[in-house]
């Protein structure tokens, strides 16, 4: 059986993020409710960075580098 997982869409207008949404993953498990809290709070603190790191790596072809988080935000 697959692990739990969730994914966000970061919605970008004028290259500014205006919302996030999240939601379940098909064929997966949902996470634990503390799990997709600390995923909102991870993803809403850094939405910005991910939308420039995928600019860069998508649209640009630059290198990216990968960036390990290893304490809460908070």
């Amino acid at each position: 059986m697959p692990g739990a997982g969730a994914r966000a869409e970061i919605v970008v207008i004028d290259g500014a993020v205006v919302d996030i949404r999240f939601d379940a993953v098909a064929g997966r498990l949902p996470l634990e409710t503390s799990e997709m809290r600390y995923f909102r709070e991870l993803v809403e603190a850094k939405a910005s960075e991910i939308v420039s790191k995928w600019i860069d790596f998508f649209v640009l072809h630059k290198p990216v580098r990968p960036e390990t988080i290893t304490r809460r935000l908070k």
